[in-house]
């Protein structure tokens, strides 16, 4: 969110808007106490001190101020301005979903589920929202009480540039800065631990497509040092040797990454957008990902469709073997289909832009503004 609330301020400063960011500050929590104790003096500063300093502020903000929380998680303190001209960007709600029982591969644990119902209860007096997606958007009406005054999707823009490259120049060089045979191309998976994620999916899809179809290509998994699970399934893999955690590396091999991909798996359990798909496809890449929303709205037409991973693993054994013979599909391409896919996608992800992001937010924004003087 740090990096979502950059954007916007950066991009509404220069549309010639004033921008403030307020946010809570360490006081409580700086001083010399440790352990468990830190974190009760953080409450302290964002639930208590914060607050108080916000109705401060208050007496002294005219009606042309516009409050936008970046998160709907900071429901907490929509109440306190709840009065005044105000938006709420919601990106996904799988913590809320999570603490109602709703996702079985993410329970929540009792403190969990009270702390986002107190979320809850916040963001529920708001009533202007911009949601990332559909899917959010779906969300996010199913958790409020009333309808909300208004609720718009707006896409976030692709805060990188990403442009698809030669894949056999990019092959050799990236192969000679890992260290690894890539010229004759290889799969790739970009993504950290959290549950949704299923980077477990991903080994399981590779195995499968290694024992079924006899492809040969190598598994580059860019993103988080992988848990004792995921090093223990790649390790139990008949073709571990194969298998690549790239950990800690900077953009432009994350770019390059992509761009030379023979085809990117991202089978997600869920999530708020799905950024990796539309990076994909704008650097040329075929991309496989899971048949629901939103990785659909992401994927558009351009992108190869696999079922969600059932939990059972019976199941997901069949699941995988199944996507395996997605992953194939691709492989067999012809050349003309290939770049037909190719086009497909990087026109896909021309939807995604950031200037035209910002057009729909300064817009909503103004609407919000020009509402509130009637």
């Amino acid at each position: 969110m740090p990096r979502f609330a950059k954007m916007l301020s950066e991009g509404m400063a220069n549309r010639g808007h004033q921008v403030k960011i307020i946010s809570p500050k360490p006081f409580f929590f700086n001083l010399p106490v440790s352990g468990t104790w830190r974190k009760w003096l953080s409450y302290i500063d964002q639930y208590i001190i914060f607050p108080y300093n916000i109705i401060k502020k208050l007496r002294a903000i005219n009606g042309e101020s516009l409050f936008v929380f970046s998160d709907q998680a900071l429901g907490p303190w929509v109440p306190l301005v709840a009065n005044h001209p105000h938006v709420i960007h919601c990106h996904d709600f799988l913590a809320q979903r999570s603490a109602l029982n709703e996702i079985p591969e993410n329970p929540s644990s009792w403190t969990g589920k009270q702390y986002q119902a107190y979320i809850r209860r916040g963001y529920q007096k708001g009533v202007n929202f911009i949601s990332v997606s559909e899917k959010t958007k779906i969300d996010l009406h199913r958790f409020l009480k009333t309808p909300p005054i208004r609720s718009a999707v707006v896409y976030n823009g692709l805060n990188q540039s990403f442009k698809p490259g030669d894949c056999t120049v990019i092959r050799k060089l990236l192969g000679e800065q890992l260290e690894l045979g890539l010229n004759s191309g290889y799969l790739l998976h970009v993504g950290g631990n959290l549950w949704y994620k299923n980077r477990l999916g991903v080994l399981e899809i590779y195995n499968a497509l290694r024992l079924n179809y006899g492809t040969g290509l190598p598994l580059l998994m860019i993103g988080s040092e992988p848990t004792s699970e995921l090093v223990e399934a790649a390790n139990s893999a008949q073709f571990k040797s194969d298998i690549h955690w790239l950990t800690n590396k900077d953009d432009k091999i994350v770019k390059m990454a992509y761009a030379g991909a023979t085809a990117f798996l991202f089978p997600s359990l869920a999530e708020g957008f799905g950024w990796p798909i539309a990076e994909a496809m704008a650097s040329g890449c075929p991309v496989i990902t899971t048949n629901e929303a939103p990785m659909t709205e992401v994927a558009g037409n351009a992108g190869f469709l696999i079922a969600r991973r059932p939990i059972e693993n019976g199941q997901a054994k069949v699941w995988a073997i199944e996507s395996a013979g997605v992953v194939n599909s691709i492989l067999q391409l012809s050349e003309a289909e290939r770049k037909q896919v190719i086009n497909d996608g990087i026109t896909n992800a021309y939807r995604f832009n950031t200037e035209q992001s910002l057009n729909s937010f300064e817009a909503i924004y103004s609407d919000i503004l020009q509402s509130h003087r009637k």
